[in-house]
């Protein structure tokens, strides 16, 4: 196949996703004189999740790829649910993924004059009319898929009464809701969106951006296709929900004869064990089951970066589910291994542990102090060694010392050895405990010739454990987080509450962790993994004297191993 002069990357015909097809394509052809020109659309009514995430990728992702542009529109064409919170948070969204709209960011806002007399002009050729039903007679009068609706008494509305009726609604002389102005197609048509559609309504809202000039307000519908053809998009991609309000674009478009972008339908991203709807996770932030829309719970993509998910993890995850032309359920491990694997490279290490357990080692001299030497990053040489200091006292996970333990436990317990990681060799000889029985210190001796890198014991252990020297131990409250859901499709049964399947282990505060000395500099924005637990990060809580790290994933799918089942 021969290589489009605009394409950035070789690629076989086999290897294009259909969009990408369609685009070479016309590119071959001359369409659009050789432009590629994309666009994210985000209504401003909400936080973005995951899949707008996917989308943005796609579309700026696109445009990249064959040196056009994108563009980031916001479709404002409700003002009772939109707010500059959303603009403001969206914009940093698309940001934080590494893309850039450059002087390209528009709002449907911007083109509502253009809109109005757009709609001026279906009236003039008799293809629009005011129609005074109410909504629920309007819904009632559409018909149902199987037979045709029943026209409104007020379409045969005279031009000149029509023109002059939605004039006085722009003016405000009409109640909200008392009219609409309806677009005139087909109540017969086997395509609902065609039965004369409502494109606008009253709607007497202070809109956050042009504030009371507008009485009356178009309906997305309307709206939305006829700002891709004022922004000259060639290449309108938008999710499968779309593919039959696509006739009705159409029309707007032959009916004004305006410039007519392409149109292209791509699977939207569902995924297991949590849900992708703008309304529903608005239910859930409202009614306060989460703590905000950057809950790191949240599929919010103001969430997954809270939680530390890197920007490059989702464009890897965005690569791996591909486009698809119909909609299938991704599964929610997928996107952990994304985030595993880039983080894997780029993630600084350093020793935590989240519920301590103090150990003394009983024949390690007084006072001493030596620093061991351990790598911040194996995956990255270039990223150096660190200093670790170690002494006579030191804490261990609780979960990595059983007094009595079963066959198959491999770390500490009485008479047994293993090693310290970066360290020596111990064996624990003793057990104390408080007055409730629990086990409060265990003391060890250790073998002063198994140092790490030079052990001249020969001594071979099957587990070697992360510590942290008690003395100069960070303390950090540490929140583990789990998925939202207890069950894969919240959604699935139709006669229960999504919310009633929230799982209510989804979040479990550690109070008292205690973290390698260096983390106390951690900062937003930095990586970590605590060897043999996940990966951190620092949470926009944390203060000097309080700090706070998240877990952005474990080392391995706990799911895998049938959690949560």
């Amino acid at each position: 196949m021969a290589k489009s002069e605009t394409s950035t990357v070789e690629k076989t015909h086999e290897s294009l996703n259909f969009i990408e097809e369609i685009i070479e394509k016309d590119l071959k052809n001359g369409k659009n004189g050789g432009r590629v020109h994309t666009r994210f659309p985000p209504e401003p009514n909400g936080y973005l999740h995951l899949g707008h995430a996917k989308s943005i990728c796609l579309n700026f992702g696109l445009a990249q790829k064959y040196k056009g542009l994108c563009n980031l529109r916001f479709d404002d064409t409700n003002p009772v649910t939109e707010d500059t919170e959303y603009v403001e948070a969206i914009e940093k969204d698309v940001k934080w993924l590494g893309f850039d709209w450059g002087t390209r960011k528009y709002f449907a806002s911007d083109f509502f004059d253009q809109l109005y007399q757009y709609a001026v002009a279906l009236v003039q050729s008799g293809h629009a009319y005011v129609c005074d039903l109410t909504p629920d007679q309007i819904s009632e009068m559409r018909g149902k898929p199987t037979e045709a609706g029943k026209e409104s008494p007020f379409r045969t509305r005279s031009v000149a009464e029509n023109l002059d009726l939605f004039e006085r609604m722009k003016n405000g002389e009409f109640a909200d809701g008392s009219k609409v102005l309806r677009a005139k197609i087909d109540m017969a048509s086997p395509n609902m969106h065609l039965r004369d559609p409502i494109i606008y309504r009253i709607r007497k809202a202070k809109h956050h951006r042009t504030g009371d000039k507008w009485n009356i307000y178009p309906m997305y519908d309307f709206a939305h296709g006829l700002c891709d053809s004022l922004e000259g998009i060639t290449h309108s991609v938008c999710t499968l929900e779309f593919e039959v309000h696509r006739p009705l674009y159409d029309w707007f478009l032959d009916s004004l004869q305006t410039f007519h972008p392409q149109q292209i339908e791509f699977a939207r991203l569902n995924i297991n064990y949590t849900v992708l709807s703008k309304r529903k996770l608005l239910q859930l932030v409202e009614e306060k089951y989460v703590k905000g829309w950057d809950d790191p719970r949240m599929p919010t993509i103001s969430g997954i970066r809270r939680r530390g998910y890197s920007p490059e993890s989702i464009h890897y995850f965005a690569e791996k589910i591909g486009i698809a032309k119909r909609d299938n359920i991704i599964d929610m491990s997928l996107l952990e291994f994304c985030v595993r694997e880039d983080l894997n490279k780029r993630a600084q290490r350093g020793m935590g542990v989240l519920e301590p357990l103090k150990l003394v080692i009983t024949n390690y001299p007084e006072g001493q102090v030596e620093y061991l030497e351990a790598d911040n990053n194996p995956e990255k040489p270039e990223s150096g060694k660190r200093q670790m200091p170690f002494g006579r006292e030191i804490f261990i996970e609780q979960e990595d010392f059983m007094e009595n333990p079963p066959a198959d436990f491999y770390r500490l317990a009485v008479d047994r050895e293993v090693r310290l990681k970066y360290a020596y060799i111990i064996k624990c000889n003793e057990v104390l405990k408080n007055e409730k029985g629990e086990i409060v210190e265990v003391r060890c001796t250790y073998e002063p010739e198994s140092k790490s890198g030079q052990d001249k014991t020969g001594k071979k252990v099957k587990s070697a454990l992360h510590w942290v020297y008690a003395p100069q131990a960070v303390s950090a409250e540490i929140r583990i987080y789990d998925r939202l859901f207890s069950v894969e499709d919240p959604e699935g049964d139709k006669n229960k509450d999504f919310k009633e399947f929230l799982n209510p282990n989804s979040l479990k505060v550690l109070q008292n962790a205690k973290l390698e000395p260096f983390l106390k500099e951690a900062k937003l924005g930095q990586y970590f993994q605590f060897e043999r637990k996940g990966y951190f990060v620092v949470d926009p809580d944390s203060r000097n004297e309080n700090l706070v790290f998240n877990l952005s994933v474990t080392l391995k799918d706990a799911y895998a191993k049938g959690k949560g089942k």
